[in-house]
């Protein structure tokens, strides 16, 4: 098919070059042959009269036309995967569709195996693929990388739609053995320990640190890590404080030797959300998976409080 003289097949090909930047993965992506996606590439640099990707060292490099192209392209081509793809009903229990959401160890350890039982249990054929967080995830929704998002508010793009999943609240985590497990946990005492604290190496600092810094105030950070999950077992043995989510922490303390102070600063509550392509909010299998989510919360916190 063609459009403007353009064959609308070449903008597939054209994304995955401007993605992967490479013709040989490029035309793995598209299941094409090297020396196919090397034509595709031929007729594309004629047609905008462009060479679109140049050979630096030994890397290919977007020229300004290919910059100018890409979020044109993946967004017509998202529009499209969304108009073909959506049905008009989703029957969960006949279905074998993939999901891919984005997620926080954070999420993962406590919401997830709620998610993951109840969708089983309606849906035993559809399948989950959970990724890790990046840098600006509102491109992996445009690039169609992921179904949904769940992230911190702070977090969302303004270009989507966003549905609150839950709200959070921080405290702090001490080795139980510890002489500030003793004692009420006071500011100063709080500024004057060692801390744990997460950086996720998505480019951004993690909440809690994030509301730590707007209130102004510095802590010693003695220890760094990835995991939220892990945060919580890094304390025990010394001295030092995580400052984490409340759920989290109340379920490492089933099987750690931990205890759970309030964080003495005024710490802003989390609210967590859902965030989706704003071509895809008539997808009936993703509102279908929202509700699922929204429910887990329900059953969690239920967990929760039965422990």
């Amino acid at each position: 098919m063609r459009f403007n003289k353009l064959d609308l097949n070449l903008l597939v090909a054209l994304d995955a070059l401007l993605s992967e930047r490479s013709i040989s993965r490029a035309a793995e992506r598209v299941h094409l042959s090297q020396s196919a996606m090397s034509n595709a590439l031929a007729r594309l640099r004629e047609y905008f009269d462009d060479e679109l990707l140049v050979q630096v060292g030994r890397k290919m490099e977007p020229t300004p036309r290919a910059e100018s192209l890409t979020d044109a392209v993946r967004d017509v081509l998202v529009r499209v995967e969304a108009t073909i793809s959506t049905q008009p009903a989703f029957v969960p229990a006949g279905s074998t569709r993939e999901f891919r959401l984005l997620v926080s160890d954070y999420t993962m350890t406590t919401l997830m195996p709620h998610v993951l039982a109840r969708v089983y249990a309606l849906a035993p054929n559809i399948r989950i693929h959970l990724r890790p967080q990046v840098a600006h995830p509102e491109r992996a929704l445009e690039r169609a990388d992921a179904d949904l998002l769940i992230i911190p508010h702070e977090y969302c793009s303004t270009e989507h739609p966003a549905q609150t999943l839950l709200e959070e609240q921080f405290c702090c985590v001490l080795w139980n053995e510890s002489p500030l497990a003793e004692a009420p946990l006071t500011r100063e005492a709080y500024l004057g320990a060692g801390h744990v604290v997460v950086l996720p190496g998505m480019g951004q600092p993690a909440l809690e640190d994030w509301f730590v810094q707007r209130l102004g105030v510095s802590r010693r950070v003695e220890v760094t890590t990835y995991s939220f999950a892990a945060s919580t077992q890094l304390v025990v043995g010394t001295q030092r404080i995580a400052t984490v989510h409340r759920r989290l922490a109340m379920q490492a303390r089933r099987h750690e030797p931990i205890v759970m102070r309030d964080v003495p600063l005024h710490m802003p509550v989390m609210h967590q959300t859902i965030q989706w392509h704003k071509h895809r909010t008539a997808d009936a299998g993703l509102a279908w998976l929202r509700t699922q989510l929204l429910e887990a919360v329900a059953q969690m916190d239920q967990a929760t409080l039965r422990v």
